[in-house]
């Protein structure tokens, strides 16, 4: 079953921001193999370059390193933004 993707806006941002959110949701621990170009576009049904491109703007971000060989890995968590309550809490 893959994710439903919206066609309107760019197909590697939004698997970008899926990687992104199961980093953040803790199913992708710091330390942990992300998945690959070719599972990435098995499970979205997607270019192998496109998600190439995801993967490329998730290390970027300095979300995941890339190891010749073995794969991607979590490098850290993203930050999550604090409102407003929690800053006066």
């Amino acid at each position: 079953m893959s994710p439903e993707l919206d066609r309107t806006r760019p197909v590697w941002r939004q698997v970008a921001a899926a990687i992104e959110t199961r980093i953040a949701d803790g199913e992708y621990p710091v330390g942990a193999r992300v998945p690959s170009v070719v599972e990435l576009s098995a499970e979205f049904g997607i270019a192998a370059s496109t998600a190439q491109k995801a993967l490329t703007h998730l290390k970027t971000e300095g979300l995941i390193r890339a190891e010749v060989g073995l794969g991607s890995f979590v490098a850290k968590r993203p930050e999550k933004p604090t409102t407003q309550s929690e800053e006066q809490g």
